[in-house]
């Protein structure tokens, strides 16, 4: 096997996560005679629970702030035996004031999901927190709630970068993280493939992650790791948008340079087709787009048989890491010819195409992309009938690399499936007009290096040049420049000077 390990820090990242986690419950098959095309031992561990019987629960570790949670418990109807409902007094012979906090209300889909009911439609109003549309039970180890600061506080706001990098440094001394709660379910593993991380990049929990990865990196060298860094779209005074972007540079410049795959992602895109219907106040709403495209593409790493997904992004030279993520919902294959005719390169067949448009742009959606030079490009397509299977054998895609580099073109590589995009019942039902009656839909999703980033970069230097502190301005500046070099055209490294 070769398994995955999850990380969700924040309330960004559980909104999206959750998503993730309810479309791999819904691949799940029931019946002997029919197996699924995911392996569900990539993202999923068994175990046994507190009645003996057999559990099969996600791979994940969930951290949030007080508060933040909903009606989520640490002891669910899997493991409610593990708790230990009447502490008793220990040492103390005294009176007991027992003080508890008035427990969150269970939503109607709850409820209805508790009693195998079939549940009833969300919407935005019913959707209070991420855990009201979760369906999935998890490990009691799998929740960590960061008592140290309360969701939306006002007197104690998540939100500079270097409250987050206190905040780990006060726990991991505390009791260290890694061994606490990423440890356990490593060990469990036959194989571990990668970290997969979802976080927010924007706020303290950027500070958060970037001292997680550089730990991750010290004990798990040689392993992938992924992160999915998600930034807020919306508006909001100057000020505040002066942080986040600090928030932003500081992240990027910390946590890219350690990471196998950094993905910005711009939580909502402002650039929307007409096909979507998007309340762009409403996390639920906004979290549920990008998990189309953030799930579709990462399909490879889990569907039978193996794909070495972390060649394909590595590309021949492995320096570009940071990638943008894009999508188009199709209806046809004549849609995808049509896309690819008209936003594509005009080598090679449809497959073999780099693509420079799309519908939704969830990385860098206010920069031209017709000008950009693409170093790499992933392309995943599912459920577009009528459409082979063209992952070529690794010999193949050594040769076709070669080829591709000789001739100044893009590394390229892309993978079909047949399996649909699933439109659940924990979706937004007005999200996606493009969805068939069945509640399923074919998407082509893409991470693309390509100079883009470089122009990101700049400016996130040229604001970090004015704002930052002196005594760290000069680090973070020139961190961000040795990044934006390698997204440059024309770049070379010394490496590329020594094989010559």
């Amino acid at each position: 096997m070769h398994e995955i390990i999850t990380l969700q820090l924040g309330q960004k990242a559980n909104y999206l996560a959750t998503h993730f986690w309810n479309l791999q419950e819904s691949y799940f098959t029931y019946d002997t005679e029919t197996e699924s095309a995911v392996d569900h031992d990539v993202h999923f561990r068994p175990g046994v629970g507190a009645d003996g019987s057999e559990t099969y629960t996600p791979r994940t570790v969930i951290y949030d702030l007080k508060g933040a949670f909903g009606t989520l418990r640490k002891y669910n109807a899997l493991y409610e035996l593990s708790e230990d409902a009447n502490p008793g007094q220990g040492l103390w012979d005294g009176k007991e004031i027992i003080q508890q906090q008035t427990a969150v209300p269970q939503s109607d889909y709850q409820k209805n999901l508790d009693a195998g009911l079939p549940a009833p439609q969300l919407s935005a109003e019913t959707v209070r927190y991420w855990s009201d549309y979760n369906r999935q039970f998890y490990h009691p180890r799998s929740i960590v709630q960061l008592n140290d600061y309360e969701l939306n506080s006002r007197v104690m706001p998540f939100e500079d970068w270097n409250v987050g990098e206190d905040l780990f440094d006060d726990l991991d001394k505390g009791h260290d993280l890694l061994d606490r709660d990423v440890r356990p379910f490593a060990e469990e593993c036959d194989q571990l493939r990668a970290l997969q991380i979802f976080t927010g990049s924007d706020d303290a929990w950027g500070g958060f992650a970037a001292k997680y990865v550089d730990r991750l990196r010290d004990e798990y060298g040689k392993k992938a790791i992924w992160v999915w860094a998600i930034e807020s779209g919306a508006k909001v005074h100057r000020q505040t948008q002066i942080k986040r972007d600090m928030n932003k540079a500081r992240t990027i410049c910390n946590i890219s340079p350690q990471s196998s795959l950094y993905t910005p992602i711009i939580d909502p895109p402002s650039r929307l087709p007409s096909t979507i219907n998007l309340n762009p106040h409403s996390q639920w709403y906004t979290s549920a787009l990008i998990s189309s495209a953030m799930e579709t593409v990462t399909l490879p790493t889990r569907l039978r048989p193996y794909h070495d997904f972390e060649a394909s992004l590595a590309g021949d030279d492995s320096i570009h890491r940071i990638f943008e993520l894009q999508s188009s919902i199709l209806r046809t294959v004549d849609d995808e010819k049509q896309s690819s005719n008209s936003k594509g390169s005009n080598e090679g067949d449809e497959s073999s195409k780099v693509q420079k448009e799309f519908d939704l742009d969830f990385s860098y959606d206010s920069l031209d992309s017709n000008t950009s030079h693409i170093f790499n490009q992933l392309k995943v397509r599912r459920g577009i009938e009528g459409t082979e299977d063209k992952i070529p054998s690794m010999k193949d895609l050594s040769l076709i690399r070669k080829e591709r580099t000789y001739n100044s073109e893009p590394n390229f590589q892309s993978f079909h499936t047949s399996l649909q995009f699933p439109v659940l019942d924990s979706f937004p039902s007005d999200l996606f007009s493009a969805a068939n009656p069945e509640g399923k839909m074919n998407v082509l999703a893409t991470l693309t290096a390509s100079s883009r980033t470089a122009d990101r970069i700049k400016a996130m230097e040229t604001v970090a040049s004015r704002i930052i502190g002196i005594d760290e301005r000069e680090n973070i500046v020139n961190g961000l420049g040795e990044i934006r070099e390698t997204y440059e055209t024309g770049w070379m490294s010394d490496s590329d000077f020594d094989d010559e």
